[in-house]
């Protein structure tokens, strides 16, 4: 004990106790120097008589306080009962596996898996100094690739322990880290094959014991190297000392290595039939140990892991199965059944089953291999003897075999796996991670544990040396004085094993004799030591054991099997007989140039810091001893040229039971792995080690107001020192720190609890006299009252008499009446004058509220005709704009009508006249068979002339076949010309089916459009009374308006001008007239000239002209064919006829429409002069009646176009009634009813096509005359290609009007404005002149959109656009630019002008990509783009907001719908990045702000524990308060409102950013024990109450931000509840729903009391915890994801700016674009 008092009552100290190693006990009674006993009492409650020595006295406790520490240097009191307990509290309550020593982390394996290994985790510490997080692997990690980093120098990462500790993991977990910070951006996937190159080593390497289930059976030291960036570029490894006899001896329940039985469990797969393979309890070599199988793994899955993890290495099938054949062969040797033949000879069947294929497998001789496994040769100077072998020493040379097999196939197989980690680059760095086996010491220990252990005690020296030279370096630099510390070097234990005639040499020496034996060699160590060397000694009981004395304990080593081991041979036949295989791979082992052990490659030039002894005789070296010696001396070497991180690992209990603390194991395995030592070290010198800051902040509580009152802190804590603690020997101040010897904290801390205790019992005392006080006084004040109440009522009874009563009854009734009369007569007063105060006032009131309703009333009427005249004139915008698009598109589906009807005339032409060239060709051959028959006629009479010479018999036999002849040519033409003419007759019914067809299509077609036509009659009615609804409004408000008697007085001195327009439109109306006379003579004249027609049509053609061309005969064949062909060659006739009069009909039709045309347009330009006559006369206060005028003035031509229209519509239908009356007259004539037909098809085609024209010309007309010129005399292409410019002018045109109509809204606004503010007298003024106009575009060349991009894209700077401008500036100025080129219909100037935008869009965001304020500005430009393109894309759906004339300015010829999803993805793009910058600049401020800052001074929520950080973890980070983080998140918002950002998103980066806050701060408190404390749980509820302050502030509450932080807020909750009873826990289950199970858990192990006063959370209550949260599905990680995004989603928000209103400044250097 340092503290130079005696232990005193009540304080606790520490005593031997057999089952816990140490127990706990508190001193009853004072102890007095020399007393023999110490009076203590134990914690379950026994009263003990502790005899003690008063120079030994056992050790004190540390307060409570203290105990559960991070680091264990950092206890008040060091010794083991301290370290064992503290770890004993950490592993078992708080279930934290890791603890530091100092410079070493204590593992303790907890034998089940923690979620604390994620790469959430890994993130986490990534970046963080030691110290700062709770301890971890990652923590050392991190140190090491941070010190890697800063001072370019090589780390190791030294993992020792026992087997089962957990060493493979811990190594793994290292690589795994530097896997993860360090990854490769090349797409050599470097560190997934240093990861597995893990699961191969530990297949052929590991396997199971009695006390692990993976025990890693060699030592490696894997070096990852790093490149210049500190990327893994590669790795190498080095193996130590396999345990080469597990290949053919188990202990019971041990297994061979894994990759046996992954091979045996993969016997049946096609591919291992080969093998001969079965289970693994048909193989010696792995049912020696009576475990085949591993609960809870699968070796088959396993297998195929293993080959996975070959393939990832580049080790491909061929090799795989090559390893595979080797393993097989082994397992097939070890069966290979030895028999005995009398005592001194043994034999092997030649016909042995595993023998053959043993030979089969690795291609070897089976005879010779029988022979040899049986014999040896024995070669001396005059011959070579074969000796047979005893069974035994057969069986040991078979296992030699086998050992050797193995030996060298691990060898290949690390070498490999080099080969396959080697780099081409060239190595900076590297980091060393050494997975080695710990002290070892069984009941038998053997050569393996003697080399093992000699390997620790190397490493324990270096550990040694490199600890006190740390300790050397911070005392150097906080300057402050140090002297020698004594500490234990092992210097003679490794002079012993490794010295000249040491141990390990006199091995070797024994092993080259012929006849050496283990007794031999231990009979030369008994020699040499005993008694000579007090660390070697011999056992009283044993002559074949000898025992060493290492630094963690003494070891006996039975000699037995040492030579063999060291000598490590196989008979030298047997190696012959193997390098004749045939197998490459076999023969390759047995080389005389052996394979090499894992070259180790480094470029780093180390030095040793001891010389290494080297062996005189060559043959020494190739004993397993001198290798081991080598390999360990250049391991050395190595590690003393890096910086060492240690991991010592411990193993809680042999059962392997999760969370179960075994003391004596726990003890024994600290001494061994040097966590005393280090203990002991630093106990030695000053342990604890706290900053000024931390020492002021702790121990002010004993500091007095004068010392407060100095400024200096640092002045300040030494002074309040040098007066607690009089031993100036117990403490040093360094710089930066206070060093205190062991002990002088728990002083501290025990003057502060006193004080602490004091205080409470002053505040007790007080509180306490007040309550009674207060108590007392309120006894006598209601004591006195009691008592004036009975005094009273006695003097009463004493002094008054009856006659004194009843005079003072008379006077108190007299006083009332007359009190009572005085009152009401000033009441009365006082009523009337309120009255009339009230009456005058509710008068006054009521006239001012009257007043103020007349006028609000007046005010109403007013506003509701003048919105009604706004929606109307609004709605009817709205409709003339939508029939220009419907007229457009009506034009464009007639014309296309058109087009088609024509080619179907044209196609019956064709037809026609294709049946009138095959008729005449039928025609000319009747009559040359009518040729014909006349001929043969002749003939005929030439023969009967002849045929009276003859004889009447040859006569008559002439005649009748001349007959016969004549009937058979007659039948012959019959026929044909019944075929002719049935065909010709069916194809005129085909073609008059279609004619009937057509005319019924056009019927329909017809009727269709007369349907439209009265559609828009109906219309026209509409507006007409909306406008005569509007007339009447408008005169109903000028009648109300009195103060507009005045103007109406000017406005009839210019009504003397009214005459001449009507005189004007007279002249109008009597040009109309004669152009109706002139439309009836030409229905005269059509009339005349249609019954001309029809007279020449029947006059043109003669029947008996026709009939007189065929003979009698003929005719009677040919009735019908005769009216067919006099109807077709008349339908020809009548066609070519029809076509001319149409052509001419239809100029003159043409021409009509022209001069009509004309004069509408005549019309509108008088209408026009007459509005510009009103605007020039009108003054100012008539705006309003001027705009109603000028639309009345133009209403006043429509009914006469009206009437013109309807006029032509009765002529055209009287024409049709005319020519179907004329046809019905001609139906009786059955020759032409065909020509009839036609001639109507054609009529009705050409009225169709008239109809059409006149319906055109109307809507054109009710469309303010703009469709002059459609129907010229042109081609069909010519008059398609007109109707589309004179679309697209009337579209713009319309936009034109529909400016100007807005423009004067504005104006007419004004004007209103401006007649509120007039005076009585009102003076005259002209009308302002109108700007000029624009509508919404900029007109640029194509040439120009690179310098458009430059400008406006990648030279803009955000800073000078959001200030005095419209948000989202430069995204308007490039839709105007995109509506242009929509405007001009160029696809291809669109397309590229769209896709030079999007890649300088995605070309500035890439440049810029961590700048936040240009990646804010793209953003909220990006968005604002694609706002436009929705807006004015013309879909209802994204016009519902705009007004008329931002509908005007929609797209009209392209769809972007595909470019508003590029747009829509970019932004996507540029949002993520965004969040990333914003997350990147604030994660720095989350920590120090939120956890570390302590918002609430006067309440500290950290607990200075003096942790000593490495040295080289420098905290070179800035001091981040929460201060810092709300300045930055005003810095966010602020830049995000001036760049224009849309509110929706800017909550959407609010709620990311709140959901960082509170990940980063839970996931940094789950690994934080030390802020795990109540007063922390309220300065982060304060910190977050700050955060919700500031969102409060800037309006951001529905942003859901504030529910991102809700796990955060209930963590702090957690930490501020009572933890005791069973309501504490159901309330923690029920109030806890945003924290999983797991964390909750978390939480309350690492709950970490501040002060004595508080009550660490019980194992029992955490239980109680889990136990009720069982039943939740939640996920089992720990921390949460940092790096999780929500889904953004991008909200439609019209822009509510004018494109026309729009300006570009002349700093975005755009001059060259035009608006237009």
């Amino acid at each position: 004990i340092l503290v130079k008092e005696m232990p005193s009552q009540y304080n606790r100290v520490w005593i031997p106790d057999n089952e816990e190693v140490w127990q706990s006990a508190e001193i009853t009674k004072n102890y007095k120097a020399g007393d023999p006993f110490l009076h203590v009492q134990l914690e379950d409650g026994t009263e003990l008589n502790y005899p003690v020595d008063p120079a030994a006295l056992p050790p004190l406790r540390n307060p409570d306080i203290l105990v559960g520490e991070n680091d264990l240097t950092a206890l008040s009191y060091l010794h083991e009962p301290a370290v064992l307990h503290n770890l004993k509290v950490r592993f078992v309550e708080s279930r934290l596996i890791y603890t530091y020593s100092g410079i070493i982390l204590v593992a303790i394996n907890p034998y089940k898996q923690l979620p604390i290994y994620g790469d959430a985790i890994i993130h986490a510490y990534s970046g963080q100094n030691m110290g700062d997080m709770d301890p971890h692997i990652f923590a050392v990690a991190e140190e090491a690739y941070k010190q890697m980093a800063r001072n370019n120098k090589n780390q190791s990462i030294i993992v020792s322990g026992e087997s089962g500790a957990g060493k493979t993991v811990s190594a793994r977990y290292t690589m795994r880290y530097f896997a993860t910070v360090s990854k490769s951006s090349s797409n050599a996937h470097v560190e997934n094959k240093v990861l597995a190159s893990n699961p191969i080593t530990e297949a052929v390497g590991n396997a199971k014991t009695t006390r692990n289930d993976n025990s890693s059976r060699f030592g490696k030291y894997t070096e990852i190297s790093f490149d210049q960036s500190y990327q893994i570029i590669g790795a190498n490894m080095r193996t130590y000392l396999l345990e080469k006899s597990r290949v053919v001896f188990q202990s019971e329940n041990e297994r061979n290595y894994h990759i046996f039985y992954q091979l045996c469990a993969s016997a049946t797969q096609p591919e291992y039939k080969h093998l001969k393979l079965g289970s693994a309890e048909e193989f010696n070599y792995t049912r020696m140990g009576g475990s085949t199988v591993i609960e809870g793994v699968d070796d088959r899955a396993n297998m195929v892991e293993t080959q996975k993890t070959f393939a990832l290495l580049g080790l491909k099938g061929d090799f795989q199965m090559d390893v595979f054949k080797m393993l097989a062969a082994i397992l097939h040797l070890g069966n290979v059944e030895i028999t005995a033949v009398g005592d001194e000879r043994s034999s092997i069947s030649l016909k042995d089953k595993h023998l053959n294929i043993f030979c089969e497998l690795l291609d070897l001789n089976s005879d010779k291999m029988a022979q040899w496994l049986c014999h040896r040769k024995i070669i001396t100077t005059s011959e070579t003897v074969i000796k047979p072998m005893t069974r035994p020493q057969a069986v040991n040379a078979r296992d030699a075999l086998a050992k050797k097999i193995y030996s060298h196939l691990f060898d290949l197989i690390v070498e490999r796996i080099n080969q396959a980690l080697q780099f081409p680059g060239k190595q900076h760095t590297f980091i060393g991670v050494l997975d080695i086996y710990g002290f070892e010491t069984f009941d038998v220990n053997s050569f393996e544990q003697f080399c093992i252990n000699y390997a620790n005690e190397k490493l324990q020296q270096q550990f040694n040396l490199h600890v006190f030279k740390l300790e050397q370096e911070e005392y150097m630099k906080e300057d402050i004085p140090w002297t020698l510390i004594d500490f234990y070097d092992n210097q003679r234990v490794i002079d012993l094993i490794e010295a000249k005639m040491g141990i390990l040499e006199l091995l070797d020496e024994e092993c080259l004799l012929p006849h050496g034996t283990d007794e031999n060699w231990l009979q030369k160590l008994y020699n040499n030591f005993v008694n000579k060397n007090a660390l070697f000694e011999k056992p009283r009981m044993s002559n074949t054991s000898f025992i060493i004395q290492h630094f963690a304990d003494k070891v006996e080593y039975k000699c037995e099997g040492f030579l063999e081991k060291n000598r490590d041979t196989v008979h030298e036949v047997l190696i012959e007989i193997l390098k004749d295989s045939k197998f490459h791979l076999c023969a390759n082992f047995f080389q005389d140039s052996p394979v090499s052990i894992s070259p180790f490659s480094s470029s780093i030039n180390i030095k040793s810091a001891r010389p290494v002894l080297k062996s005189p005789n060559k043959q020494l070296r190739m004993t397993v001893g001198s290798k081991f010696r080598n390999s360990l001396s250049l391991l050395m070497v190595t590690l003393n040229a890096t910086t060492p991180h240690y991991v010592r690992c411990i193993k809680p209990n042999d059962e392997k039971l999760p969370f179960e603390f075994d003391s004596k194991r726990v003890a024994q395995q600290l001494r061994a792995c040097g966590v005393l030592e280090t203990i002991r070290i630093s106990a030695q010198s000053y342990p604890s080690r706290w900053t000024y800051l931390e020492f002021f902040s702790r121990y002010s509580i004993l500091m007095t107001q004068q010392e407060l009152s100095i400024n200096d802190k640092k002045q300040i804590c030494k002074i309040v020192l040098q007066r607690l603690i009089q031993d100036h020997n117990q403490y040093q101040f360094g710089r930066t720190k206070i060093f205190f010897r062991a002990g002088q904290v728990a002083y501290l801390e025990k003057l502060r609890s006193d004080k602490l205790r004091h205080a409470c019992i002053v505040i007790q005392k007080s509180v306490r006299g007040w309550l009674q006080r207060k108590k007392f006084l309120c006894i006598k004040q209601a004591a006195l009252i009691i008592q004036q109440y009975f005094r009273g009522q006695r003097t009463v009874r004493q002094a008054v008499t009856a006659r004194a009563l009843k005079e003072t009854w008379a006077a108190i009734i007299i006083q009332k009446y007359c009190r009572g009369y005085l009152v009401r007569r000033l009441w009365e007063l006082m009523h009337v004058a309120a009255v009339i105060i009230q009456a005058y006032t509710r008068g006054f009131l009521a006239r001012r509220k009257y007043r103020k309703m007349l006028k609000e009333h007046k005010a109403v009427i007013l506003q509701k005709y003048a919105r009604a005249w706004l929606a109307r004139r609004r709605f009817q915008n709205i409709r003339r704009f939508v029939l220009n698009i419907q007229l457009s598109y009506r034009v464009q589906q007639l014309q296309k009508k058109m087009e088609e009807k024509s080619k179907e005339n044209h196609g019956l032409l064709e037809r026609l006249t294709s049946l009138a060239s095959t008729h005449m060709s039928d025609m000319d051959t009747i009559q040359k068979l009518e040729l014909d028959l006349e001929k043969l006629t002749a003939q005929k009479r030439a023969c009967e002339e002849k045929g009276k010479k003859d004889k009447e018999d040859s006569e008559q036999v002439n005649i009748n076949c001349h007959l016969h002849v004549l009937e058979i040519l007659k039948s012959f033409l019959t026929e044909k010309m019944d075929v002719l003419t049935k065909q010709l007759f069916s194809d005129v019914q085909k073609e008059e089916n279609q004619r009937m067809i057509l005319e019924k299509n056009f019927q329909n077609q017809k009727q269709d459009f007369e349907k439209e036509i009265e559609l828009l009659k109906a219309e026209i009615k509409i507006l007409k009374e909306e406008k005569s609804q509007l007339q009447n409004q408008i005169q109903q408000e000028i009648v109300i308006q009195d103060g507009l008697k005045i103007e109406v007085g000017q406005l009839a001195k210019q009504a003397q001008k009214i005459p001449e327009f009507q005189k004007e439109i007279q002249l109008l109306q009597t040009q109309k007239l004669d152009v109706e006379k002139q439309a009836q003579s030409q229905k005269r004249e059509l009339r005349e000239k249609m019954s001309e027609v029809t007279k020449q049509l029947l006059e043109s053609y003669d029947f008996e002209d026709v009939r007189s061309r065929l003979s009698t005969e003929d005719l009677e064949h040919l009735n019908e064919d005769g009216e067919l062909w006099f109807a077709y060659e008349g339908l020809k006739k009548a066609t070519r006829v029809m076509e001319s009069h149409f052509q001419s009909q239809k100029e003159i039709y043409e021409k009509e429409i022209e001069g009509l045309n004309f004069k509408v347009e005549h019309l509108s330009q008088d209408i026009n002069h007459l509005q510009k006559l009103f605007r020039e006369e009108n003054d100012i206060n008539d705006g309003i009646r001027l705009e109603v005028s000028r639309l009345t003035s133009e209403n006043l031509v429509i009914p006469d176009l009206k009437q013109q229209v309807s006029e032509l519509e009765n002529q055209k239908l009287d024409l049709e009634n005319r020519l179907q009356e004329q046809a019905v007259k001609l139906k009786g004539n059955n020759k032409i009813q065909s020509f009839f037909s036609i001639f109507r098809n054609n009529e009705a085609q050409n009225e169709v096509n008239i109809e059409e024209k006149e319906r055109l010309k109307v809507k054109t007309q009710e469309t303010e005359g703009m469709s002059n010129g459609l129907m010229q005399d042109e081609t069909q292409d010519e008059v398609q290609s007109k109707i589309k410019q004179e679309t697209t002018r009337l579209t713009v045109e319309n936009m034109d009007l529909e400016e100007k109509l807005d423009m004067k809204d504005r104006i007419i606004k004004k004007l209103e404005d401006q007649i509120k503010t007039l005076t009585k007298s009102i003076e005259k003024a002209h009308v302002p002149t109108s700007s000029k106009e624009y509508i919404g575009m900029m007109e640029y060349k194509k040439e120009d959109e690179e310098r458009i991009i430059q400008s406006l894209i990648l030279d803009l700077k955000p800073r000078g656009v959001v200030v005095n401008m419209i948000p989202g500036l430069p995204a308007h100025i490039l839709f105007m630019c995109v509506r242009y080129a929509d405007y001009l219909n160029d696809a291809d100037m669109l397309k590229s002008f769209m896709n030079v935008t999007i890649d300088g869009i995605k070309q500035v965001v890439k440049e810029h990509s961590e700048e936040f304020e240009m990646l804010s500005f793209w953003l909220s430009n990006t968005y604002y783009f694609l706002n436009c393109l929705k807006q004015y894309s013309g879909e209802e759906e994204f016009m519902k907001c705009n007004t008329p004339r931002q509908n005007k300015n929609c797209l009209k010829h392209f769809d972007l719908s595909e470019y508003r999803q590029i747009l829509s993805d970019l932004a996507i793009r540029i949002y993520y990045q965004f969040i990333v910058v914003m997350e990147n600049s604030i994660q720095p401020m989350i920590v120090p702000g939120m956890l570390e800052y302590e918002s609430l001074q006067g309440i500290s929520g950290l607990k200075p524990t003096g942790f000593r950080k490495r040295s080289s973890s420098i905290d070179d980070t800035d001091t981040y308060t929460m201060t810092s983080i709300l300045q930055q998140l005003s810095y966010f918002y602020s830049t995000m409102c001036q760049n224009g950002l849309d509110s929706e998103l800017l909550k959407q980066a609010v709620k990311q950013l709140f959901f960082l806050i509170g990940a980063v701060t839970l996931n940094s408190l789950f690994l934080r024990k030390d802020m795990c404390s109540c007063r922390k749980g309220m300065q982060i509820r304060c910190n977050i109450s700050y955060l919700e302050e500031w969102l409060k502030d800037k309006n951001l509450q529905s942003s859901n931000a504030k529910e991102t932080l809700e796990p955060l807020s209930q963590a702090a909750w957690l930490l501020q509840v009572k933890k005791i009873t069973d309501d504490d826990a159901k309330e923690i289950c029920e109030h806890c729903t945003s924290l999983s199970t797991v964390q909750i858990v978390k939480i309350l192990n690492s709950y970490t009391p501040i002060d004595d006063f508080e009550k660490r959370v019980t194992p029992s209550f955490v239980r109680k915890v889990q136990a009720m949260l069982n039943n939740r599905e939640d996920a089992p990680q720990l921390m949460l994801d940092t790096k999780y995004l929500f889904q953004v989603t991008f909200p439609f928000t019209p822009s509510p700016h004018a494109l026309e209103l729009i300006q570009v400044p002349s700093s975005f250097r755009l001059g060259f674009l035009t608006r237009v």
